[in-house]
Parts: C-alpha cells; structure tokens; sequence
C-alpha cells in the first residue's frame, strides 16, 4: 500500500500541528503526492506554500522537490492529482462557500474516505475480535480525545462486561492499566487524536511491554502513535476550525463496536437484552 510507505517517510518526526496536515495530506493522497507541486500540496492541506518547504527541511530534504522526487521512487506511476468532492461542489454550485460551510464540507470528505477505507473490513474484524475477547478492556483517550473514550465506553459496557475507561492521567492511569492486567486483560483500546499528548505514548509503550495487544484510533498512518500500536485504525480529524471537528473518529468508533457484537454476538445479544429489560423496570427512559 502506496500510503504506509509514504506515511514510513514520517515515523519518529516531531511535526507541528501545520506539518501533521501536510503529513496527513501526502498520506491520504499517496498515489497523487509524486506529481503534487507545493502550491496544491498547500491546498490541499490547508496551510501556506512556505509551510510546505519548510516541512520538506524538517524532514531532511533540500526542498519539496527533493521530497516529491522520493515519494515518486516510494511509489512509483503516474496518476491524476486528486479531486475532493468538496471542490466538485464548489465547481456545481459557482459560488464561494464560507469557512463553517468549507470546515463541514471537509468534514463530509472526511467521512467519504473512510466510509472508502471500511470496503476492507479485515482490519477492523481482527481489532474486535481481539478486544471483545479482553476481561476486562482498558480504554483510553487522554486530553481531546477522552470524551470519545467515555462515549465508546458508555455503548461497549451494554454489550461487554467490565469495560473500564481511564480517561484521567497521571500515576492514576498507571495504576488502573496495571489493576487491568492483573485482572486478565489482554488487549487495549486507545484514542490518540491531535495534539497528541506525551503521556498517552508512554501508556501504549508501556501497555505494550506489560503484553497487552494495543488497539488505536488516531488520526492518520502518520501519526506517532502508530508505531507504539499493534493494530491502528485511522479515522481523519477535521482542521479547518479553531478546534478539530471529530466526526469520523466517532464514527469509526461506533464501526468497531458494531464489529465486537458480530465477533460474539450470542453475548451481545443476551446483554443487550438483559439491559432493555432493567431499563424498562426501573423505567429509565420516556416512553
């Protein structure tokens, strides 16, 4: 696959938010990068010319061009540059969108691609039969991306029985992951979105070397969490705001627990069942 060679040109780097874009970008269009100039590069990933330069430096290369002549020998073959449906709709409609509409339309880009990526549904498959398995499963998601621990979480404990969320750091989560091994753990799920916080790289580490099979979601192959991981999923992030929208991580979240239940669907079925039944006598929910 043309995009875990190119994201390999990134592995160990520490990028910026900007030149994660640009990583990001080169991933995803990993059969167009070859032929990209800065300026649709730039375009691409939202972020100035300049910008594209000086990520070719950090990474080692004289400039972009030196950059661009690798991806061509990693990857080989001539193709068109990409088109994103988001342009196709600027093109149909003939008129400028504003920022919230562009940082929505990417969002639905962004969820097109992965919706693209899930016609392989082995990576996922194997993800969730390995976690379904796990008594108990440790998820984690530190910083921006503990509210989506806390909702994968919520939904999983329906359907497995001691889902435990460590969604605070500190020695606290140490200890709770190692309460969890002692307990017969044997697989981990993580979140790790941008910014990518230091402390939750070390817990993978660490899950790792105490023989726990690490499950993440992040953002792009390209993502430093990607090496600390034995299976990664990738879901993109939305950048276009002030704050990242997370819109196809949510949904690849919700793809992997659908997946747990078809991995022991007697079991999710009898939970889910008992669940309806204890909600409906302590009457839970609004008729």
């Amino acid at each position: 696959m043309h995009d875990a060679e190119v994201a390999g040109l990134f592995h160990g780097v520490r990028l910026t938010p900007a030149q994660r874009r640009i990583a990001h970008c080169l991933v995803e269009h990993a059969g167009q990068a070859a032929y990209l100039s800065s300026g649709e590069v730039a375009d691409l990933a939202s972020v100035s010319q300049p910008s594209v330069t000086r990520f070719a430096t950090a990474l080692g290369y004289a400039g972009y061009p030196a950059l661009r002549r690798h991806i061509r020998d990693l990857v080989g073959g001539r193709v068109p540059a990409p088109r994103t449906p988001a342009a196709t709709r600027r093109e149909a409609t003939g008129a400028e969108r504003s920022e919230w509409q562009r940082a929505v339309d990417a969002e639905r880009d962004n969820l097109g691609l992965l919706a693209d990526q899930l016609a392989d549904r082995d990576p996922v498959v194997a993800a969730a039969r390995e976690l379904v398995a796990s008594r108990p499963l440790p998820v984690v998601g530190l910083r921006a991306a503990a509210p989506l621990a806390a909702y994968f979480g919520y939904f999983a404990a329906k359907i497995h029985p001691d889902v435990r969320v460590l969604d605070h750091g500190g020695s606290v989560l140490t200890d709770r992951l190692e309460q969890a091994r002692v307990a017969g753990a044997r697989a981990m799920l993580a979140f790790v979105l941008p910014r990518y916080p230091r402390e939750v790289l070390d817990v993978l580490r660490d899950a790792r070397a105490a023989g726990l099979a690490v499950v993440t979601i992040t953002d792009s192959p390209a993502s430093p969490a990607a090496a600390r991981s034995d299976r990664t999923l990738v879901a993109p992030v939305g950048s276009q705001l002030v704050f990242d929208l997370h819109a196809a991580p949510m949904a690849l979240a919700m793809v992997l627990l659908s997946a747990m239940c078809d991995a022991a669907p007697a079991d999710a079925q009898r939970r889910l069942e008992e669940f309806e039944q204890s909600a409906a006598r302590r009457s839970v929910f609004v008729p």
